[in-house]
């Protein structure tokens, strides 16, 4: 299979002290090499932040 699942976790989070929120989702490995990064809703902070893969 191409696609596998990857966690995205808040990167601002942890700046603040606060407890960082994760997703999960998909990504196809063939056409995006690199780390995924996509500006999502972080609950704990009330606000849209940018979340990076983990490893």
């Amino acid at each position: 299979m191409a696609r596998e699942q990857v966690i995205l976790e808040c990167t601002e989070a942890k700046a603040e002290g606060k407890p960082a929120s994760r997703y999960m989702t998909t990504r196809n490995k063939k056409t995006k090499t690199e780390r995924l990064e996509l500006k999502k809703y972080n609950p704990f902070l009330r606000r849209h932040t940018l979340h990076r893969e983990r490893k």
